[in-house]
């Protein structure tokens, strides 16, 4: 069982040996995730592989591939032929701007939440916005009518979502769920998801952004190249915003032969003081 704390640092350390790293730009300097280090007196010492700081060794990689990206059979953009690794935490960015358009009640809920009530930390679901540092795959099924079927599928807490492909419609009626009733379809090179149905349950963000079960998004998942993949986040949520508001993040394809870990964690983990933490 990972605590929530251990899950803290572990997740440091998979975005330290995930992400991508730049090639040193010459004998003086070593370059890691985070920018160029200078080797020099105080700087951290370099092991075989990068540099050795207190998580441990840093795996130094390749930059991600630029040229084309992969298509289906039917000419298709294809999103399956390897893990992404999200390069932006939560779009927090585009989020913490946002926070003008809470209305007075959603202002009050977040003011009001403590790091200690994130859902995350007692191992429930991150929702359609939170998917960093960990790394997640899209899984399509193949026939000669085409994808009838997508699924995301996330490292964290093993989790997973369903996109209706087959030109299905939201149904009148849902029961809230974590991730909501996805439907999708392309426009041209871009994956179009739309998703309705949710509950009011998890955070956009670890300061506690909240939302209602009204929530709408779409998100538009465009791959740049194929190595980067550019996504675009439609939110919109009457009971919570003033109006919808546009968020976007980027992704990394790992390197060849990574693969998504086995994580566990257990609702209700014994979370604060009742663990020892304070």
């Amino acid at each position: 069982m990972r605590t929530p704390v251990a899950a803290g640092m572990i997740a440091i350390a998979v975005l330290l040996l995930k992400a991508p790293v730049l090639t040193a730009p010459d004998a003086g300097s070593q370059a890691t995730a985070g920018g160029t280090q200078t080797q020099g007196p105080g700087a951290n010492p370099a092991g075989v592989l990068g540099p050795v700081d207190a998580l441990g060794q840093e795996v130094r990689r390749p930059p991600a591939p630029t040229g084309p990206p992969a298509r289906l059979p039917d000419g298709t953009i294809d999103l399956g032929d390897g893990i992404w690794v999200s390069t932006a935490f939560n779009a927090e960015s585009g989020l913490r701007r946002a926070e003008e358009l809470l209305l007075p009640s959603a202002k009050a809920l977040m003011e009001s939440r403590t790091r200690t009530d994130d859902p995350l930390a007692w191992c429930l679901p991150m929702g359609v916005m939170r998917y960093t540092p960990y790394p997640f795959r899209f899984i399509q099924n193949y026939t000669h009518k085409g994808p009838t079927h997508l699924y995301i599928l996330y490292e964290t807490m093993r989790t997973f979502r369903q996109v209706f492909m087959d030109g299905r419609k939201h149904p009148p009626e849902l029961d809230p769920t974590w991730f909501g009733h996805s439907v999708g379809w392309y426009e041209k090179d871009t994956l179009v998801i739309d998703t309705i149905g949710f509950n009011d349950k998890f955070w956009f963000d670890n300061r506690g952004m909240p939302h209602t079960e009204q929530l709408h998004t779409v998100e538009r998942w465009s791959r740049i190249d194929a190595g980067h993949l550019a996504t675009e986040v439609t939110i919109e949520d009457p009971g919570t915003f003033s109006r919808p508001f546009t968020v976007t993040f980027q992704s990394t394809l790992a390197q060849p032969g990574d693969e998504l870990m086995e994580y566990v964690c257990q609702e209700n983990n014994q979370y604060g003081f009742a663990s020892g933490v304070k």
